[in-house]
């Protein structure tokens, strides 16, 4: 039978004298009752009352048990009441996790309105820039997108969908020529996260259809904010989230490119690892979470320029001559590095 049950019925007859009166307050029959007692004993091997056809009385053992088991139960009553209180008030720490570039551009101001509304919750943010899995890791919360995403029993919900941008310096346009097609980026040397984050082609969507494009041209860094600086000095041509770019585009340090094409979103999603019994503090960040960036007029949620032949702010709109198109069998645009060539730079994701 179950234990504590066992315990809760022999203090309850303890308490009240009466096999009868106990089984009464707790619902069930009297022989019930008897049983549970009789197998405490049993497994104890020791007598914990003494029993007359007119009353009960506790023995030694009894007197012993019965201190101990009312100590037990109310710890466990306190135990199960701090834990429902904790599905119902925030409190405690909450483990976050979420892209690098993504967490410094965005969750400031997030995890600092959350706390002002939930002051007894603690964040532990950590940002990463690869796949994670949310319960093996011990994560409650993860900002992730598709790719990062390992856990198949991990329940999402979309938070905001972001833009990528194709883009490079005036001076690198100037020097090496302006592509308008993208079939001519195989022609510059690309600044690209490994292909293990997007695949070793590139998708475009564009006046005749989907264009794909594989760059042999490599220069590889597994963090954003280092292709930011590569494309800022003038190393190659970037595709790049557009809210990471929207001040460089504003100053004229980066120019967008193509703009009659435009490449798949990245979908940026809250995860968690069950629906069911959700702590509190989960419950309401993930809540606030999905307010604030339904009320967000950051870049990362602008969509102006994600159609084709919406020209972004910054964009270069200009007729390519003749001989830099592809397909009629002029010079390059550029001289191209050996091919298949590759340069990897890893930086270690938190910072």
């Amino acid at each position: 039978m179950d234990h504590l049950q066992s315990m809760r019925v022999f203090v309850k007859v303890a308490d009240l004298g009466s096999f009868a009166r106990a089984a009464s307050a707790m619902d069930i029959s009297n022989a019930v009752a008897t049983r549970h007692v009789a197998d405490l004993e049993g497994r104890l091997g020791t007598r914990l009352l003494n029993r007359t056809t007119r009353s009960l009385s506790l023995t030694e053992s009894g007197q012993v048990y019965l201190e101990r088991a009312r100590q037990i139960l109310d710890e466990l009553e306190d135990v199960e009441q701090m834990v429902v209180a904790r599905n119902h008030e925030p409190v405690g720490t909450l483990r976050i996790v979420a892209p690098v570039v993504f967490g410094l551009h965005n969750l400031a101001p997030v995890l600092k309105s959350y706390t002002e509304t939930f002051p007894k919750v603690v964040p532990d943010l950590t940002l990463v820039d690869r796949q994670v899995d949310l319960v093996e890791e011990g994560f409650d919360v993860g900002i992730v997108t598709t790719r990062q995403m390992r856990s198949a029993s991990i329940v999402t919900r979309r938070l905001t969908t972001g833009c990528m941008t194709v883009c490079a310096t005036p001076g690198y346009l100037e020097k090496h020529g302006v592509p308008t097609h993208p079939e001519q980026l195989m022609e510059h040397p690309s600044l690209s996260l490994p292909p293990e984050y997007w695949g070793d082609d590139r998708v475009f969507t564009g006046p005749e259809g989907e264009v794909r494009v594989r760059s042999t041209n490599l220069i590889v860094a597994n963090n954003t904010e280092m292709l930011r600086q590569f494309a800022l000095l003038g190393m190659g041509i970037a595709i790049l989230p557009s809210y990471l770019i929207g001040g460089d585009t504003s100053r004229g340090d980066l120019v967008r490119l193509l703009g009659d094409y435009r490449l798949p979103q990245i979908e940026i999603n809250v995860a968690y690892p069950s629906r069911r019994h959700l702590p509190a503090k989960v419950r309401t960040f993930i809540d606030h979470l999905v307010e604030h960036f339904s009320q967000s007029t950051d870049a990362l949620m602008s969509e102006q320029w994600a159609a084709p032949g919406a020209t972004a702010p910054g964009t270069v709109d200009v007729e390519a001559p003749a001989e830099q198109r592809p397909g009629t069998g002029g010079p390059t645009l550029s001289p191209r590095l050996p091919k298949s060539a590759r340069t990897r730079v890893s930086v270690p994701s938190p910072l």
